[in-house]
């Protein structure tokens, strides 16, 4: 392969997606502002993703996790779920949303915001709104609102 058209097409490839990579870097005004955005850590995050969901469809090849691992007995109470349970979880989510009381979830999604914003205990809060029906989702919704999502501090 050496001097080949096609090692020379490679070598072409990974230095204009390493120099599209490093301008990227410097619109956001340099490494260490791309470090405190959390932009290198969400992108080393979604590399390993990347390469775990490589190695289990296959298309990336370890032996012993993915292929020729050594035959075991896999344990009999082994939870299987079947596949059409969340299209039969997303129609019931659907029916409850459409049968409850919409203005009591959000009064009761309204009184957890409140209460989030200040020091009371949430728990009272969040099974009130359990009990008017509201899902796990739209009460995640309203403390997100408050407290906003955990965001890695990356030290340099």
């Amino acid at each position: 392969l050496a001097g080949s058209y096609f090692v020379e097409a490679m070598t072409d490839r990974i230095e204009r997606e390493a120099e599209e990579y490093l301008t990227k870097i410097d619109s956001l005004g340099g490494m260490i502002e791309a470090i405190e955005a959390g932009y290198v850590q969400t992108e080393i995050q979604t590399a390993a993703y990347k390469c775990e969901m490589e190695i289990e469809e296959g298309k990336q090849v370890i032996v012993g996790v993915n292929k020729y691992q050594v035959k075991e007995e896999s344990p009999k109470d082994l939870l299987r779920i079947n596949i059409n349970v969340q299209e039969e979880q997303i129609k019931f989510l659907s029916k409850v949303k459409a049968e409850r009381n919409n203005i009591a979830v959000q009064e009761k999604l309204s009184a957890l915001k409140t209460a989030a914003r200040g020091t009371e205990n949430l728990m009272p809060l969040i099974l009130d709104a359990v009990r008017a029906y509201a899902s796990v989702g739209e009460i995640s919704n309203a403390m997100r609102e408050v407290f906003g999502e955990y965001k890695e501090h990356v030290v340099i």
